[in-house]
């Protein structure tokens, strides 16, 4: 029997259990795939801990996680263009700490592109997308990202430079460098942030894409003059401050970000930065790393 990773209470990582389970059957519109590689995002560990029990029902017992990237290895019905065999990466809805996930919308993976690489882009991917998407950027414009050396942050700068956006990114003293290396101008955060960037961006800043939720959005709005072109991942008080909080509506996705961000990818001009890979029996392990800020990249973990 296959095995998964589950909990069935709120807690620490330690409430993380390895579990036999049964096979999962696909059905209509789904298939079934092997699991090479399964990506853990923050979210997994909120939802683990608890933090967003009034915004997403919980039924117990749990298993987290989102991103997959594995072998379609069974068919539901009315599935077109896939077959056994294929290669494939995205979300799967019913856990992807496993060794078996059903998965309604595959994407082809592309042959030059690693299972992990695969496994660390939808979530993170896909919400750089988006915010850039509402944002409507132009090429000569000046983005703002509030925490650029996180995933997200990483990716939505290099989609943005890519793009003719100039970027610049706030980042802690000793993410500096790899951030201007990603492309972007680089100040630190922290008290005096604004000044920094103004100093930096001596043009002003037309939009602000804040992923940290460090409390920098009255700014931010004041910085752009208004809220219209200021979004964030991070702040739950958002609403306070008229910002769009985006990424707790599932309606509110970016299905077409996955194909061009794997391509982008696997041609070598989209850099995923992956900082460690796990066995599935230490998922606690990755996500008590993630807990406690050690990581600088994504965690995967390999069942």
């Amino acid at each position: 029997m296959p095995f998964t990773i589950s909990y069935d209470r709120f807690g620490g990582p330690d409430v993380l259990t390895l579990t036999e389970t049964d096979l999962p059957q696909p059905a209509p519109h789904q298939v079934r795939v092997k699991v090479k590689a399964a990506g853990i995002n923050p979210l997994d560990n909120k939802l683990r801990r608890g933090d967003l029990a009034g915004v997403f029902p919980t039924v117990f017992p749990v298993v987290p996680g989102l991103d997959a990237a594995g072998v379609i290895d069974a068919i539901g019905e009315d599935v077109t263009g896939f077959t056994v065999g294929d290669e494939v990466f995205g979300v799967t809805p019913g856990g992807s700490y496993a060794q078996y996930v059903l998965m309604p919308a595959p994407v082809a993976k592309p042959a030059a592109l690693s299972f992990e690489t695969a496994a660390a882009l939808p979530t993170v991917g896909e919400t750089a997308f988006r915010a850039l998407k509402h944002l409507d950027l132009t090429p000569g414009e000046t983005l703002l990202i509030h925490g650029s050396a996180g995933s997200v942050g990483a990716i939505a700068l290099q989609l943005a430079t890519a793009r003719g956006i100039t970027v610049v990114a706030t980042a802690g003293a000793d993410d500096l460098e790899r951030v201007t290396a990603l492309g972007a101008t680089a100040v630190t955060y922290g008290p005096g942030w604004r000044e920094r960037v103004l100093a930096a961006a001596p043009q002003g800043v037309d939009a602000v894409f804040d992923t940290s939720g460090a409390g920098v959005l009255g700014e931010s709005v004041d910085l752009v003059g208004g809220p219209d072109r200021v979004i964030t991942i991070a702040d739950m008080n958002a609403a306070q401050y008229g910002v769009r909080l985006t990424g707790l509506d599932p309606a509110d996705r970016a299905p077409e970000a996955l194909p061009e961000l794997a391509a982008l990818a696997a041609a070598g001009k989209l850099t995923v930065e992956i900082w460690r890979t796990y066995p599935l029996k230490e998922a606690a392990q990755a996500q008590d790393d993630l807990d406690n800020h050690r990581n600088r990249g994504k965690v995967i973990l390999l069942p």
